[in-house]
């Protein structure tokens, strides 16, 4: 008898415990997608993962999916980079509970629970995409700030699996760092070398010349870079002459303002960091408080988006020849 009470006893616990600890996020559901299969008759899929867009609450420190403002800003925020990369490729791009804005400024062994729940998500969104979406497509991984950090984390976690990684055309992690340690930790981490190499990471952060110390760089590291002007990771200076365009775009992903030869741009041999030459930082702030006026993170994507539209189309065709 005593036996019988103690599994109820065990059984209820279970559940009422279980049922009270994060269900997670269920992709199987089309409303957990801010784009599923967008787009028909394309020679690759483009996963990508969106920025950090939610500012965070006093007891909220992961964006709910029952927020319908913030999903609005996570689709805006999409739609904004989307253009560079879905003219050949499918686009698929989850809804996930990212780490809010706020979580930035908190220690790192506070704020790792929060960047978890987010990579729980990614992953679980990934894992239903390439079970039941992906069919063996060529997969460009894509991301910024945020976004790309999940992007990296998930090529850490999943693409060692070598036909995963054989179908990796290329990871934009842009906005994030990658240093020399995370490559000789990971070897599925191979880090792009110029402008057609396939199943590498290409990943640089905008900055004034003068900055020394960002969220993305903190002083005193160096991450791995390649310059979208010239494609190459030496510190030779790209003239701006090599600026495609400049695309300034808005939440529905309309160009409303594209400058071509916008600014030129080097790898700083010190930071890894890719030094913009010719933008004012009166005319184009940091925009956040957890950024000092010269980093230039908003605009990463901005400031030389037809080289990466290039880039992307270049790289798939490279891969695509190659098979």
């Amino acid at each position: 008898m005593k036996r019988i009470a103690m599994i109820a006893v065990l059984v209820f616990a279970a559940v009422f415990f279980g049922g009270c600890q994060s269900a997670g996020t269920d992709y199987s559901a089309k409303e957990n997608w801010a784009y599923c299969e967008d787009g028909e008759n394309k020679a690759a899929d483009v996963f990508f993962i969106c920025p950090t867009v939610y500012m965070g609450e006093e007891d909220m420190h992961n964006m709910s999916l029952g927020d319908e403002d913030a999903k609005a800003s996570f689709l805006g925020a999409t739609n904004m980079e989307k253009g560079i990369y879905d003219d050949k490729c499918r686009f698929f791009a989850p809804y996930y509970r990212q780490a809010a804005l706020d979580v930035y400024k908190m220690s790192t062994d506070e704020a790792q629970g929060y960047f978890d729940t987010a990579f729980e998500d990614v992953l679980a969104s990934f894992d239903y995409y390439y079970k039941n979406y992906n069919g063996g497509r060529p997969i460009i991984l894509a991301g910024f700030s945020q976004g790309a950090d999940m992007c990296l984390r998930l090529l850490k976690e999943r693409f060692s699996d070598e036909e995963l990684s054989g179908r990796l055309v290329a990871c934009y992690a842009i906005g994030w760092r990658v240093t020399e340690e995370d490559i000789g930790e990971y070897p599925q981490l191979k880090f792009a070398e110029g402008e057609s190499d396939t199943g590498v990471v290409v990943a640089f952060n905008s900055e004034a010349e003068f900055i020394d110390n960002s969220l993305m760089i903190p002083k005193g590291t160096k991450t791995l870079a390649i310059n979208p002007l010239s494609w190459t990771n030496d510190t030779s200076p790209a003239d701006k002459s090599l600026n495609l365009g400049a695309c300034f775009t808005d939440y529905d992903g309309n160009i409303t303002s594209e400058i071509p030869e916008f600014t030129g741009a080097y790898i700083d041999e010190i930071r890894g960091a890719l030094k913009v030459t010719d933008v004012s930082v009166e005319d184009y702030p940091a925009g956040l408080d957890i950024f000092e006026d010269g980093i230039y993170h908003l605009y990463d994507y901005q400031f030389f988006y037809r080289n990466l539209e290039k880039n992307v189309q270049t790289r798939l065709d490279a891969y695509l020849n190659a098979q």
